[in-house]
Parts: C-alpha cells; sequence; structure tokens
C-alpha cells in the first residue's frame, strides 16, 4: 500500500458495506505503519437471494490528525459466487501500480426459516414512502415487531434514573425515548418494526440526570436482534442496574386466524383493476363516437376500438389557455369521445385538474366552463402575493407540518397557485377525480413529475412519477399507492401512519414546479424570451434513466422523501405513461404549448425513447421544417406495430393569420386578431406571466381551437388507419 503521505507507512483499515443485509457499516483492525497489511478477519452476512447483494469495500489509511485518507473502494456483486462455494479474488487498488486487495468469499445455504418478501419480480422495489415521497430501495422485506420494556415500566425509587434511549437502526422508528413510571401506572413497552432478517441491533442507553454528565458514564448495553428467539420474552443484561426485557414477534394480520401481514403497496406492471374496469366502459363510449363520425353503420367491437390519447405540453397561462382551445375544438369535432386518456405536466395539469371536479366536463358545452377559466386567467393575481395572503400561507403550512408532512418550497407554490386560479380555497382532491371517470364517461387524466435527488442530476437519476385518480407511482419500478395514501408514511411497503390526502392545489405546485426550485431568483433574472426557461431548468436539474443501477448501494441510502419536480427540468412532455405496453396506446395527439422551439420537445422525446428501446417512431422534423412549421405532422412506424401513430401540433401561427375558421377567409377588420405573438420578447404569453388579459385569452384559445378543426381530416385519417390496423391485428391473432 503507497501512502499519500511519505512521511510514513500506511496504516490500513477495510470498511465493509451490504445495505441489503445490515444497516451498518462494519470495519477490520487497522495494520499500523505496514506496506503489506495481512487482516485476516471475517464478517458474516445472512442475504436474500432475490435481492441483489453489493457489497462495498473501502481501503483508508487512518490518520490520527487529519481525516482518513480514502485510498480506493470496490463494489462486489455477492451473486457471482455459487452456492457451496469458497472463491479468493483479488481486486486492483492502482491501475498504475501493483497492490490488491485479496479477499475470499464463502456462500453457504442458511438452515434458518426462508424468508417471505413481496416482490413483482423486479430488482428494486418499494422501501419506504413518507411525506410526498417514496424511496426506491431494495425490496419489501418481511418485518417483525419488536417490543422492549426496562424495570416493567417502573421506576424502583424516586431516585432512581428513569430515562432510557432505544434506538434499532434501520428500524422505521429509528429511536425512541423511554420514561420510566409509578407502580401503578408502568410505562407501556417500546415497539419498534424492523427488517426481521437484517442484522439489527437494539441500543439500550440509561441517561444520567446530572447537569454536566459525561454521556460516556452512561449505562448502556447493545442486543444482536438476530439471535433473539421469536414469540419469546427474554431478559437481558440482570447484571446491569436494569433489568431489560424483549420481544420479538412476527407482524401478522387477523384476530382468529392470523397470517403474515400483506403489504399495502401494489407491485405490478399491469393496469389496475380500477383503471382496466375503466377502459371496458371507455371503449363503449369511444365505439359509438367513432361509428358517428366515420360513419360505420355499426359499434366497433372491443378488439377493433383502438386507443386514442392526448398528451400535453407547456408551462404556466399559455399552456392552460391553450388546452382549452385544443380540448374545445376536439369537442365541436366530436372526437373528444375518442379520447381514452389525457396526459399533463407543468401548466396543463392546471387546466385538467380544473376540468375533472365537473364529472360529466367533456359532455357539456366546453364554452361556459371556458368562461370561467378567462375570468381567472384575466384576475389579478396581486392579491396572493401580499403580506395577508402569505401570513394565511404560513398557518396553512404550519398546520400542514404539524398533521406530518414535510413542507417546502413547492406546498408554498401551490397555494399561490390556489390563490389564482380561484377565488376561494378549493378542497378538491385526486381521487375525487375518480367520479369523473367511474362510468367512462371522460378520458382518464394521468398527470406526470419527476424524482430526483439533490445530490444528482437529472442525466445521472430520475424517475418517472405518474398520477391517476386511481393510482399514483414509479413507471420504472411497477409500485403504486392509492391517493388517498400519497404522502403517508410506508416502511417496506406497510403503511404506518395515514394522512389526510393532499389538496390538489399542493398536487399542482409538485406538477408546475418549475419556478419552485429558486422562484425567486428565476423571477428575477428572467426576460420575456423562452429560451430563458429552457436554460434555467436545464442548468439547474440537467439529463439515462438507469445510470446509477450499475452502481445500486448508490441508491439504496434511504431518503425520507422524495422530490418530485416539474418534467421541464428534463425535457417538457407528459407522454412516458402513454408507452407503457399495458396501456396499448394506439395514437397520441401530442398538443405542444411550450415556448421557444417547437421541434426541441420532438427531437428529445425520439432521442430518449429511442435509448430506452420504447416503441416510438421517428419524430425528427426537416431543417425546411423546422424554418416554416406546418399546422400538424404525422409521424408512424409502419415497420414496428407497437408503435403508436403520433399526430403532432406544435403551437403555431399559420393560417389562423388569414381564416377566421377553417374554409372561412378574414375580412379587414377581422384580421388583427389572427395576429398573434406567440413567442417575441414583448409577447403577452411569457411563461412568467401570471396574468392573461381577456383579447389575448381568446386569441390563443381561438388559435389552438382552429388549429385542430383545420386539420380534423388528418385526424379522421389516421383514426380509420389504426381501426384497419387493429382489424388485421385481430385477424392475425385469430388465425395464429
Amino acid at each position: 500500500m503507497q501512502r499519500p503521505s511519505v512521511v510514513t507507512q500506511s496504516d490500513c483499515y477495510v470498511t465493509l458495506r451490504l445495505p441489503t443485509a445490515s444497516v451498518k457499516r462494519t470495519k477490520t483492525s487497522t495494520v499500523n505503519d505496514n506496506k503489506d497489511p495481512v487482516w485476516n478477519e471475517t464478517f458474516h452476512y445472512r442475504i436474500q437471494n432475490e435481492v441483489k447483494n453489493i457489497l462495498e469495500l473501502e481501503v483508508c489509511d487512518e490518520d490520527r490528525f487529519t481525516d482518513d485518507d480514502h485510498l480506493l473502494t470496490v463494489f462486489f456483486d455477492v451473486s457471482k459466487i455459487q452456492l457451496g462455494e469458497t472463491c479468493r479474488l483479488s481486486f486492483q487498488l492502482n491501475p498504475k501500480g501493483k497492490e490488491e486487495l485479496e479477499v475470499e468469499f464463502t456462500l453457504e445455504s442458511s438452515p434458518d426459516v426462508p424468508e417471505n418478501i413481496f416482490t413483482n419480480g423486479v430488482l428494486v422495489v418499494i422501501l419506504l414512502l413518507y411525506s410526498l415521497s417514496f424511496t426506491t430501495v431494495g425490496l419489501s422485506r418481511e418485518v417483525a415487531c419488536l417490543e422492549v420494556q426496562v424495570d416493567g415500566g417502573r421506576k424502583k425509587t424516586d431516585e432512581s434514573e428513569h430515562r432510557y434511549a432505544l434506538s434499532v437502526g434501520g428500524s422505521h422508528e429509528e429511536s425512541q425515548n423511554l420514561t420510566l413510571r409509578t407502580w401503578l401506572c408502568p410505562a407501556a413497552p417500546a415497539k419498534f418494526h424492523y427488517v426481521k432478517f437484517y442484522q439489527s441491533e437494539l441500543d439500550v442507553e440509561l441517561r444520567r440526570r446530572q447537569l454536566f454528565a459525561d454521556p460516556r458514564d452512561n449505562e448502556s448495553t447493545t442486543v444482536q436482534l438476530l439471535s433473539l428467539p421469536l414469540q419469546e420474552q427474554v431478559t437481558i443484561a440482570p447484571n446491569k442496574t436494569f433489568d431489560l426485557n424483549v420481544q420479538s414477534k412476527d407482524w401478522t394480520q387477523g384476530w382468529l386466524f392470523k397470517s403474515p401481514k400483506g403489504i399495502d403497496v401494489r407491485l405490478g406492471y399491469d393496469l389496475c383493476s380500477d383503471e382496466r374496469s375503466f377502459l371496458q366502459r371507455r371503449k363503449k363510449v369511444v365505439s359509438a363516437a367513432l361509428n358517428g363520425i366515420l360513419h360505420l353503420g355499426q359499434n366497433l367491437p372491443e378488439s377493433e376500438v383502438p386507443v386514442v390519447a392526448v398528451t400535453t405540453t407547456g408551462s404556466g397561462m399559455r399552456a392552460l389557455t391553450a388546452m382549452y382551445g385544443t380540448l374545445w375544438g376536439l369537442q365541436r369535432l366530436k372526437l373528444l369521445d375518442c379520447i381514452s386518456y389525457i396526459t399533463g405536466s407543468s401548466g396543463t395539469t392546471w387546466a385538467m385538474s380544473h376540468l375533472y371536479e365537473d364529472s360529466n366536463w367533456s359532455n357539456k358545452d366546453l364554452g361556459e366552463i371556458i368562461k370561467k377559466a378567462r375570468i381567472q386567467a384575466a384576475k389579478s393575481k396581486t392579491n396572493a402575493f401580499s403580506l395577508e395572503s402569505l401570513k394565511k400561507y404560513t398557518k396553512e403550512l404550519s398546520q400542514r407540518t404539524a398533521a406530518g408532512y414535510m413542507t417546502s418550497f413547492i406546498d408554498l407554490w401551490g397555494l399561490m397557485l390556489e390563490a389564482m386560479l380561484n377565488d376561494e380555497n378549493n378542497n378538491h382532491k385526486l381521487s375525487d377525480q375518480r367520479k369523473a371517470v367511474n362510468r367512462g364517461q371522460n378520458p382518464l387524466p394521468v398527470y406526470l413529475a419527476l424524482n430526483v435527488k439533490d445530490n444528482f442530476a437529472t442525466r445521472d437519476f430520475r424517475e418517472w412519477v405518474e398520477f391517476t385518480p386511481y393510482e399514483v407511482g414509479f413507471l420504472k419500478y411497477g409500485a403504486f399507492v392509492r391517493p388517498e395514501d400519497f404522502g403517508s408514511q410506508f416502511y417496506m411497503g406497510h403503511l404506518m401512519k395515514k394522512l389526510p390526502e393532499s389538496r390538489i392545489c399542493f398536487m399542482q405546485g409538485m406538477w408546475s414546479s418549475v419556478f419552485s426550485k429558486n422562484l425567486l431568483d428565476a423571477w428575477q433574472g428572467a426576460d420575456n424570451s423562452e429560451d430563458f426557461w429552457n436554460r434555467w431548468t436545464q442548468d439547474n436539474i440537467t439529463e439515462i434513466d438507469t445510470a446509477l443501477d450499475d452502481s445500486p448501494n448508490r441508491l439504496r441510502d434511504a431518503a425520507e422523501h422524495m422530490e418530485l419536480v416539474d418534467t421541464a427540468f428534463f425535457f417538457d412532455t407528459s407522454c412516458p405513461p402513454l408507452l407503457r405496453p399495458e396501456r396499448k396506446v394506439d395514437v397520441i395527439l401530442h398538443f405542444n404549448y411550450t415556448g421557444g422551439s417547437q421541434a426541441k420537445p420532438l427531437e428529445q422525446a425520439a432521442r430518449y425513447f429511442s435509448e430506452q428501446g420504447i416503441p416510438y417512431p421517428n419524430t425528427q422534423l426537416s431543417d425546411e421544417d423546422k424554418k416554416d412549421l406546418k399546422e400538424c405532422y404525422v409521424f408512424e412506424d409502419e415497420q414496428n406495430p407497437e408503435a403508436p401513430i403520433v399526430i403532432y401540433f406544435p403551437l403555431v401561427n399559420d393560417t389562423f393569420q388569414r381564416y377566421l375558421a377553417p374554409g372561412i377567409e378574414r375580412n379587414a377588420s377581422e384580421m388583427s386578431m389572427g395576429n398573434i405573438d406567440l413567442s417575441g420578447a414583448f409577447s403577452p404569453y411569457s411563461t412568467r406571466q401570471v396574468s392573461l388579459p381577456e383579447e389575448d385569452f381568446n386569441k390563443l384559445l381561438n388559435l389552438t381551437n382552429y388549429n385542430v378543426q383545420n386539420n380534423a381530416g388528418t385526424i379522421v385519417h389516421v383514426l380509420h388507419k389504426a381501426i384497419e390496423l387493429k382489424r388485421q391485428a385481430h385477424a392475425s391473432q385469430t388465425s395464429s
């Protein structure tokens, strides 16, 4: 071993960490003044072979007066060892030198009872969900309950010490205080929930009451939980000044017939039963609508009904207004009933969440709904930022914290949004939107956010998280919880503490948190150019979903909460949920309401889905199209039947400048209404604008409405083709 300091030889030690087996990092002794240290120490781990076990070996040089020098870290996948095998491996510490770390491994079968685990067949599933948070760390492991009692919960004398600090690393509770009480009213035992087969330890410390007592004088003891017999009460350390009684039990459910407690997280990539039922009902609506539009003569059988989806992207009032126009155009063409899914992110979630407060919105005249939205868009937003409002927000955030939520600036942004988009508090919740889809009467809304980590750029770590009225969960891991439980405390997939479901404004703040990473800095530094927002989001959190999976221990450190942000921090999209193969989406109507480049979102989507191996057509625009954008483009991959047909609508003002409606030219007095500045330096549709005057609202609303109606023929042609492809696929399956 070559010491970084040349004054003395190395004083080396090795630390070992296997987070799937133990929460503690173990350490060898230090071999002093030796360039060829030999430790010859043995460490034992009990592992679960259905978990990816990565042993982390870290070689360090001990320094007495400064921080220890880190020499090397080695990651070793334990699955490379065969059962019953003993092998000796050498790990090169320095590519340029000859230093090696030699380690001997032995893998033996355990005589213990096998562990019960919950898995969907994927390596990484759910461990913890805490306050707006999942943490993806290993599988959902079998949990045991530990009861700890000291001196029967009673003080021996009034003068005796009676405060104990108890801790079990890696448990749900982590640490608790136990204060002994009187003989008539003893203290209840402390309870811990921990992974049954972890090498966990119970640490007990008797705290002295002296004012200047040295913590080292506190009396303590440690109990290895893996060695405890289940169901039996054990008295430990009777020679101490206290009697410690512990009992470890399986976590069960039921009264007469007990069984292991099931988890409260749904593991699986298939659609949940509620969504499958929704699709059956919705296909009947879609079939009737297609029959009316395409004059098919009869309703389509379920096997021939294409799944058509709308995906929307964009920020702020621009996206909200444009989306209303798009949906109004689809409704006027009677195409809205052909849609099974609507996905949104960032500003489009504002329009979506408002629409789904009405359980029958798509069957009502959207013109009336839009009138109310126009009023909210045009009103002054200064009151949302007033001192009185800030005091109100502070009070509500304090109440939210007291209830058990971890609050952040995103929650404040959500309350500001509520004030900007409503005249009073909106008590609507995500789960309430089930009323709007329980009969298949409206498309199913899907909202999208990103899970990121503060210490990783999004190019290194990010995960899509989708929200529907039925479930909230990770697309990557196939792990979902009910919207009512999102934000509650979970441990190993078990619901530990139920918190009230958040109001929709807190969800809106999260889905559209493009400002909230640093709202004031962004607002102050922003100009009206949309390029600013593209630069700012990418500079703050930059861009492969699986880059860190090769070093899973970096992802196993349990965080207390997820950091969910606007998808714009990666790229503007709400499309990933539609590409889940279980949803079998045939046609995607992609409406882009972002400012700036209208080609960039297409290019980013095509590159990303290609890198991930997800069936998707090549959506690259030609240089000529980039210079002179059309209102509508169709992309398809005829060689891959799994890829959906994509109809792309950029936010562009083309023939609308000359036409009031499809086929109706504007007269001279109407030409000004076709003049819309979508992305100029003084555009009213800048992302930073929180109010939109009525005239500008109407212009943008009419533009996106017109662009849909003017390209009705293209949409109808694609629907015809999708039906024919479904028929061919069904006939092929039947014949085979």
